[in-house]
């Protein structure tokens, strides 16, 4: 049984009348009397009492068509819902991003402006340092990666968001804490560093350690952990310096003060990363807002 076959009946029990259904179902007279016929010889019963002047329901075809409006219906509901997914107007957007980048205007703009016009996408945010976005945006647990730069697989595209400065990260009570005056990378490399561990997987720290490199330096490290917040936090205590790019000044934390650094390429980039080849359309719309917010 089919659903064109449903709606056939529907309309002639809707409109109790078969020239009014047929047009009503754009088709002549004839084909719709021979649907009618053969479904009722497919359900073993009469549906429909037809005499020259009327058009009426027996018992078993006001139950049938009770159950074929709700087929129908079901069937329609069906159909809008698939429709809307496909379209990207429904469904989930899993986007991976980097602790830093809430700290920045644009994200959190994007988000309001995407909820607004997608409300039934289900938004799924996961908090992942870079290196640990490439899994999951290679495997399909991941549509949207927002990270710091890293070395990406060819499966994988991507395009700057942000650009910001780096700063530098200091103890207020140090002699460097005494002034806001640009500091350049050779004069912050002469003291006692606090920075990322190779396990934390943050881009930021292959960035620090090619700076450093290119002008022949070598900063001492003295403590390497996980995350931002330990280390703006062990600056506080007096450890030693770090070097964050500038967002993290959002982050206030007693005893701790952020300059500038007068080396011009000492900035950092946000990075929008995505599979190259299957981007759900829910990812196509949020890349979408994401540029206009760009170019905007």
């Amino acid at each position: 049984m089919e659903l064109r076959t449903l709606r056939y009946f529907v309309a002639v029990a809707e409109e109790l009348h078969f020239s009014r259904a047929a047009a009503r179902l754009g088709i002549s007279q004839p084909p719709l009397s021979q649907q009618i016929k053969a479904l009722e010889e497919e359900l073993g019963g009469r549906l429909l009492v037809r005499t020259n002047r009327r058009v009426a329901l027996t018992a078993a075809g006001e139950l049938f068509l009770d159950e074929a409006q709700e087929v129908l219906a079901r069937a329609e509901r069906a159909s809008r819902l698939v429709s809307r997914l496909g379209r990207g107007e429904s469904g989930q957007l899993r986007i991976g991003f980097t602790t830093s980048v809430p700290l920045t205007p644009l994200l959190p703009r994007t988000l309001t402006h995407y909820r607004q016009r997608y409300p039934d996408v289900d938004l799924r945010m996961h908090e992942l340092n870079s290196q640990r976005q490439i899994a999951p945006l290679l495997e399909g647990d991941l549509d949207i990666g927002i990270m710091r730069p890293a070395t990406l697989p060819p499966e994988l595209s991507a395009f700057t968001l942000i650009r910001e400065p780096l700063v530098a990260v200091v103890n207020a009570q140090s002699e460097l804490g005494a002034s806001d005056t640009p500091l350049s990378l050779a004069e912050l490399a002469t003291q006692p560093f606090v920075y990322f561990s190779p396990a934390a997987g943050t881009g930021l720290l292959d960035q620090f350690n090619v700076l450093f490199a290119q002008r022949g330096l070598t900063p001492r490290l003295v403590q390497e952990v996980g995350g931002p917040n330990t280390i703006i936090s062990l600056v506080a205590s007096g450890l030693g310096v770090s070097l964050l790019p500038e967002s993290f000044r959002h982050i206030h934390i007693d005893n701790v003060r952020y300059r500038p650094i007068s080396d011009a390429d000492a900035r950092s980039e946000v990075w929008l990363t995505h599979p190259r080849h299957h981007l759900t359309p829910q990812a196509q719309h949020f890349i979408q807002i994401v540029r206009e917010a760009i170019a905007g």
